[in-house]
């Protein structure tokens, strides 16, 4: 697992490997990952947008922004924490992802970014 804090929120993302899948004729690794979102601030926050970068050993950089997270927009009163399940397709046995949340704090009205720490995904016989 890796965790990250940034302004108050911390962001912890533990990965899977859930196997294999064949889609037009070629080999994919699965991939899940759990983020957990905790606000550790003294305000108010809702997470209003993503941006997340993913690498692929075999593959470009792909590049992901979206509304929320989940088709969510959750709002974290101090002390509270939101936490989702996503997944991702690689190429190769072995990537990684990074990313921040676009936050608004309510007390303030003012927006800022929520840094998502590199997480790796890694199939367990590519270790060796």
């Amino acid at each position: 697992m890796v965790s990250q804090i940034t302004r108050g929120i911390k962001i912890s993302v533990l990965t899977s490997f859930e196997g294999t899948y064949f889609k037009n004729y070629k080999i994919h690794f699965a991939f899940s990952y759990v983020v957990t979102i905790e606000n550790h601030s003294k305000d108010s926050v809702q997470l209003t947008s993503r941006h997340w970068e993913i690498f692929d050993s075999l593959n470009d950089l792909e590049i992901v922004d979206g509304e929320g997270v989940i088709g969510k927009k959750p709002v974290l009163k101090p002390g509270e924490n939101h936490t989702y399940s996503s997944g991702c397709l690689l190429s190769s046995p072995y990537g990684a992802m990074k990313g921040y949340f676009n936050m608004i704090n309510f007390t303030s009205t003012k927006t800022f970014k929520v840094i998502v720490p590199t997480f790796r995904m890694c199939a367990p016989f590519a270790l060796n």
